[in-house]
Formats: structure tokens, sequence, C-alpha cells
């Protein structure tokens, strides 16, 4: 976040007073995203940017390339203007699960891996499914050493070009596994300047992956990977290699994940193979600076040891595998509270997926949208505005009358208003089907709720990912903060329900025919304008107000005009309602 002296600084560079008013919310808004995109994600790390000048992301626990995947909330946009290639147009999000409950729609699930064990407890409370261990084809002959523990980063990639020149020059094949693209790159160049030759595996050319690494096997091969890199793809030692000891694995860094770290020991020794792994870590690694850092310096400054000196010591190792148990825990906290916040999702997924699945098989809807027009109109004519000068303009804007079915409609007592609307709304249906005819009728039905339910599922999305964003700070005023998502977003959906509502009978009864050859399309048209009129509840779409300067065939420029928009159209249009209830309430 900005400080005082940060804020000051963009409100001088701004020209603005406060940053924080509300007429700059949307400035704040991009400098937060500028502001995260500069800060917390790097490249090579996060993302790569490709030769086409694309940010692509990378995933932070296998190491590859996301392609398609971009960041949302301008994230994405802001990390494109950092680097300095083509700003690309923010993605609107469709439709969302998260990963959990999109397995649990499969009726059975099963899977295999070698390291499904230290994950038993999140697959039982997740999915109930239990881990079964199957025991090793052939005995595990691996030498998994004690970690190296070195005073700082420096001094340990030293040693591990020292400790890879070795055993390249015995001919003994290397693999060694890195936790970013950055560390990757950084010890390849260093591998270079020792005169090692090594093949270097990452997300960007993770395409030559498999080759890459069935050849980690033969003798004298350094394959520098991302720790996750080969998976799938079996090493096979090459000829005089295991009377050399076989595979010799180093892994660079410890990684968060158990799991990363006994994938990347088990890519040595395998079927009964020999093999060695070893770990290098040094005080300044994240997990270390995270987990007890200081206490291990503060061991290695009493036992005075040189920088280039590590220590091997159990009690060390074992530490840091509780730290790793820590951080998992913590992730599987993370991934289960999404489960809890998307169960809520999930329930209104399911509901608005099954209204949608309904209309999409239906032929006929017809008697949906005569409910929601009585329904509509109930409500309208039940409404505290009935007895206002807002009333006219309310049934105006949902009904296009003309001034003698107004007349009928506000001749009547508010007993009686009721009924007389809902007649009015009727034969004004049934005159719509004329003009359509009873075929087309049906499509534009169908094709006007598809359109006005996806645009409010992408707005719902929206707003119960901002609710999800600040429902944290309900445990402040000691509440709980998955409660209160529950019954705030079911509210939000409920809105929605009603905005459907009323956007669809709005936009059925403001659709118009145009007269052209070809049906099909010109209803089309009409039924899309209608519709993105209509959606008032999920952000109006409106033209944009531009000023423009045309020019006539003489090359002349014509005066300036201003485009009136939408939203002004729809004030006039208020205004000379309201002139008219006026003027009819004082005759």
């Amino acid at each position: 976040m900005l400080n005082d002296s940060g804020v000051d600084k963009i409100e001088k560079v701004l020209g603005i007073e406060n940053l924080y008013g509300s007429d700059n919310i949307r400035t704040l808004y991009h400098l937060e995203q500028a502001l995260r995109a500069q800060t917390l994600f790097k490249r090579d790390k996060d993302y790569v940017v490709t030769n086409d000048g694309e940010i692509v992301i990378v995933d932070e626990f296998t190491g590859r390339l996301l392609a398609g995947r971009r960041y949302n909330e301008g994230l994405h946009q802001a990390i494109e203007a950092k680097e300095g290639v083509e700003v690309q147009e923010e993605s609107m999000t469709l439709a969302t699960i998260s990963f959990q409950n999109y397995f649990r729609l499969y009726d059975k699930l099963s899977g295999m891996t070698g390291t499904a064990l230290t994950e038993s407890e999140e697959f039982h409370q997740i999915y109930k499914l239990d881990v079964v261990e199957i025991p090793a084809n052939r005995q595990i002959v691996r030498n998994d050493r004690s970690d190296r523990i070195y005073r700082n980063e420096s001094a340990k990639f030293k040693a591990i070009v020292r400790e890879v020149k070795e055993l390249y020059q015995k001919g003994q094949p290397v693999l060694i596994g890195t936790v970013s693209i950055e560390k990757n790159e950084k010890l390849g160049g260093m591998l270079t300047k020792a005169g090692v030759p090594h093949q270097v595996l990452n997300a960007k050319n993770n395409e030559r992956e498999a080759k890459i690494v069935a050849k980690a096997g033969e003798k004298g091969a350094v394959t520098l990977a991302t720790n996750i890199a080969g998976r799938g793809t079996d090493i096979v030692l090459g000829k005089g290699v295991k009377e050399l000891g076989g595979l010799f694995v180093i892994g660079s860094e410890r990684h968060e994940s158990r799991r990363i770290d006994n994938q990347l020991r088990g890519r040595a020794g395998r079927q009964g193979d020999p093999g060695a792994t070893q770990f290098y870590v040094s005080t300044e690694d994240d997990l270390m600076r995270i987990f007890g850092a200081e206490r291990i310096g503060r061991v290695l400054d009493r036992l005075k040891v040189d920088e280039g000196v590590p220590i091997e010591n159990r009690m060390i190792t074992r530490s840091l595998e509780a730290a790793q148990k820590k951080v998992e825990g913590f992730h599987f906290d993370q991934r289960k509270n999404v489960v809890q916040y998307d169960d809520v999702m999930n329930r209104h997924r399911k509901a608005t997926y099954a209204m949608r699945k309904e209309v999409l098989r239906a032929e006929d809807i017809s008697k949906r949208i005569k409910a929601y027009i009585e329904e509509e109109i109930s409500l309208l004519a039940d409404s505290p505005l009935r007895s206002t000068e807002e009333f006219e303009p309310a049934v105006q804007e949902l009904l296009p009358l003309d001034e003698a079915a107004l007349d009928r409609i506000f001749s009547k007592t508010q007993v009686t208003v009721k009924p007389v609307l809902i007649e009015e709304a009727k034969e004004l249906y049934e005159g719509r089907e004329s003009a359509f005819t009873s075929e087309i009728m049906r499509k534009v039905e169908r094709d006007i709720y598809l359109q006005i339910l996806d645009n409010l599922w992408m707005q719902h999305l929206e707003n119960m990912d901002h609710l999800r964003e600040g429902i944290g700070w309900m445990s402040v005023g000691q509440r709980d903060p998955l409660v209160e998502y529950r019954r705030r977003g079911q509210m939000i959906f409920e809105q929605m329900q009603y905005a459907l509502r009323h956007d669809v009978v709005r936009a059925i009864f403001h659709a118009e025919p145009i007269e052209m050859d070809e049906l099909d399309r010109p209803v089309e048209t009409e039924l899309t304008r209608a519709a993105r009129s209509s959606i008032s509840n999920a952000g109006q779409i409106l033209d944009d107000e531009k000023q423009f300067d045309e020019e006539d065939f003489t090359g002349e420029k014509k005066p300036s005009q201003v485009k009136a928009t939408s939203k002004d159209r729809a004030k006039a249009n208020k205004r000379e309602r309201q002139r008219k209830a006026k003027a009819r309430k004082r005759k």
C-alpha cells in the first residue's frame, strides 16, 4: 500500500487534491493494481514475456506456462503496462468454479500419484477419498542425504556448481531442481562460466520438456530444470551409469510443499536403480527466512563457520520439514476456505444453470414470461410508488402504453388499478405477438431471457467477488465471515432474480420488429438492443458520450456535435412523463 509520502507524491503528480475522494475512485483502483504489478509480481517467476510480446502466467507449483489464463480486475493490464507490451482489453468472467467443486461433479473419483500420502488428510476432508500406499515394485536403494545449510545464497550456489562440476568430470548424470525460472537462469549462467555444458528446462522452453528429461540419465548429462519439470517422463539410465552411482538429483532450495520435494527426489533411484539426492539450503531462502533463519544464523556465528562451509544436521532438516508441514497446513486451510466460500456460489451456480438449461431446451417459454408479467405488474401496483407522482413514469418505463390506455388506468381507484394494469399488459403482449408472429415471438422470448440472464450472471459473479474481498472484516465485529457471506450472498442472488424478471418483462414489451427479407436477423438485432437497454440492474450499457467532427465531401469540417446518450434520452423521457402526469393530475 502507499504510505503517506507516496500519497502526497501521487496527488502532486496527478494534480489532484484528494486521492481517496469519490471522484478519484477509478484512479485509485488503477493505481493499486499498478502498485501490485510493480512490487508483488516478478518477471520470470510469476510470469514470462514471450517473443510475441505476450504476458503468460507461470504456475508457481509446476513451473509451467498457463496459456490462455489472465489475471483479472485489471492486474494483467497493469503488468502489460509495466513490461511495455501491448495492453489488451480486460476480460470478463463468464463462468467460474473451483477445482474442488469441478471434480465433485463426477460420480466417481480416483487417481494415482507417488506423493499422495502427504496430502491424505485433504483428500479425505474435501473428496471423502482414502489414500492407499502401494509398496514399491523393487527395493529403493537411493541415498537421500541430509540437507546442507549455507550462510547465504551466493555460497550455496557456488557449492552446487563445484559439486556438479565434480560429478560431470566423473561422468555421473545430474538433475538440478530450482524453485523459479529466475534461479534457474542464474544457476545456468554460473554453470556456463564454470565450463559445465548443460540443458536448461523451464517454462520458456517447456515444449522440449520430454526430450530434454528423457536424456537426463545419459552419461555426463547435466540437466537444470524447475522442480516439477519432467513429470510423466521416465529417466532411463544410460550405459555404464549404474556403476557410477546412478542419477544424482540436486535440490537448490526446499520448496514450501513436501510433495514437490518428494517428486524431485523420486526422479532418482527408480525401479531399484542406484541414485542419490541432496538438497542445498541457505538462510536467505524463503522457507528459511520465514522459519528460524535467524536462529540457525546465530548457531553458525557461534560455531564460527566460514561462509563456504556447510553444516549437515538432522535436527535442522527436521525443523525444515516441520516448517513445510506448517506452510502446507496454511495452504490447506486456504483451499478449504475457498471450498467453503465456493459452496455458496455453487448453490447460486446450480440454480442459475438449471434455469438456463430449462430455457435452452424449451421451445416455448411463454407461460414463464406471462407469469413474470403478472408478478411484475402486481409488485408495481402494490408498491409505495402507487400513491406518488413517480407511479405513472414507473408504469411507462415498464409498459409502453399510449395516452388512451394511461387514461383508462389512472381513472380507476387504487383498489381497481391492479386488474386494469394486468389486463392492459396482456393486451400489449398479444399485440407484440401479432406484430412478431407466434413463431418469432417464441424465439424473441428465449433469446431475450438468455441474454439478460447471462449478463446478470456476469454481474453477479463480480458482485460476489467484491463481497468476498471485504467480508473478512466481519471478524473484527465478532461475526463469522462465512455466515455473513452466505446471508448477504443470498440477498444479492435474490436481487438478481428480481432484476431478471423486471428486465425480461421490460425488454419483451420494448422489442420492435423490423421488416426485412430475412426475419431472423432483424429480430436478433432489435433483441440485442432491447435486452441491452433493459439491463439496468446489471450495470446499464450506455453509448459513449463522444464529441466528434465530421467532414463533408468537400473536405470542410462540420460544426462539432455532441451525440446524445441513452442516459440523456432516458432522463428526457422521464421528465416528459412526469410533466404529463402532473397535467393529468391537475385535470
